[in-house]
């Protein structure tokens, strides 16, 4: 999804709304990363709860993309179940490393 977001916006001359949604998306997966790099589980799950921050961040960016006619509500739809499934598993992996 990070990427079909950075193609999507590749052309986009709203640099502002562009730039927010690309790193918000791009936000995720490099915050699940980091935080598998660290040592302890009280670390990787800090990090996972910002990449979760950032999927509830791109799902609202997401819903204003498609009301101001920058994503269709095909691709926004499908792009908003993703992350909220993102969302979703990360936090059942945050409940387990905190148990």
């Amino acid at each position: 999804m990070s990427a079909d977001i950075y193609r999507h916006f590749a052309q986009c001359r709203d640099f502002g709304f562009r730039d927010q949604i690309t790193r918000s998306g791009l936000s995720i997966p490099s915050n699940i990363a980091e935080g598998y790099e660290r040592a302890s589980d009280k670390e990787k799950a800090v990090f996972l709860n910002y990449a979760k921050g950032s999927s509830g961040e791109l799902r609202t960016q997401i819903y204003i993309g498609i009301e101001i006619g920058y994503i269709s509500p095909e691709v926004g739809h499908r792009w908003k179940r993703e992350a909220q499934d993102i969302s979703k598993m990360l936090h059942a992996l945050i409940s387990a490393m905190r148990t």
